[in-house]
């Protein structure tokens, strides 16, 4: 498989915009340490002090291990819920597009749904599937299933209609439409759901770490507030964040790579 030079140009552009958002986050972390002096130096870690904890400090490779622990259950619980969440976006997308009536039906309540605060409905969710890998896939796949499945549906019913008229011609039916018409055609569709999802999915994994699992950077969140090991605290935000923005990069390019062979330009 080949990459031309625009597809090159377009990855390295994506990823020049991704680093400049991300020294922009950092400026933002600086100036509002700087605008807020009440907070102090206790409480107020600046981006050094953060690299210091992880980098320079005499127990800098002890404080790297513990991180790189629960960042790697982290990932784990994000894969989780994203897949989950965007495999059930995509089954009733389809399910929605080909079947009118499903739509109009199970899309209201499905709204309404995500209006309910995700912290709201962790008590529940917890005490019906338990606080093991389940939780993981339920709190992350509500996170990510909701924007994915608007976005996924907008793709499939985006989809050229001369191309059903051409499969309804040789006898296919509204499924065969959407597996050789629908589901090519709302591919850039599908990767702008993936990038989308991604911090949506680092968002439940964490919250469902901090209020079912106990693991994970998530519960390092909940206990270094307490414990007052503020270090502990920013250098986890700080990983969630870099995290959140590597797993973008990785989607965004493989999605050049992919809408260029295809012919395709992102949604």
């Amino acid at each position: 498989m080949s990459v031309g030079a625009s597809s090159l140009w377009t990855i390295a552009k994506f990823l020049g915009s991704l680093v400049l958002s991300f020294v922009l986050i950092l400026v933002i972390w600086w100036l509002f340490l700087l605008a807020f002096p009440d907070i102090g130096p206790i409480i107020g870690r600046t981006p050094s002090d953060v690299l210091a904890y992880l980098f320079t400090d005499p127990d800098a490779g002890q404080n790297r291990q513990q991180i790189t622990d629960n960042l790697w259950i982290t990932l784990q619980d994000y894969a989780i819920g994203f897949v989950t969440g965007m495999i059930a976006a995509l089954v009733v997308a389809a399910v929605f597009v080909v079947s009118r009536p499903a739509a109009q039906t199970f899309m209201p309540i499905a709204m309404l749904l995500r209006s309910v605060p995700l912290v709201a409905m962790t008590p529940l969710i917890t005490m019906i599937v338990g606080r093991g890998v389940a939780v993981v896939a339920v709190m992350g796949g509500i996170v990510v299933f909701f924007p994915a499945l608007v976005m996924i549906m907008t793709g499939l019913a985006a989809a050229p209609k001369h191309l059903d008229d051409v499969v309804a011609v040789y006898g296919g039916g509204r499924w065969t439409a959407l597996r050789v018409s629908a589901i090519p055609s709302a591919v850039p569709s599908l990767f702008s759901a993936a990038k989308v999802s991604v911090p949506g999915a680092i968002i439940g994994a964490t919250v469902a770490e901090w209020l079912a699992t106990n693991k994970g950077l998530g519960a390092t969140l909940q206990q270094a507030l307490p414990a007052a090991a503020y270090d502990e605290l920013w250098a986890s935000v700080l990983v969630i964040t870099v995290s959140s923005i590597v797993i973008y990069a990785i989607v965004g390019v493989i999605e050049t790579v992919v809408l260029s062979q295809m012919g395709m330009t992102p949604a």
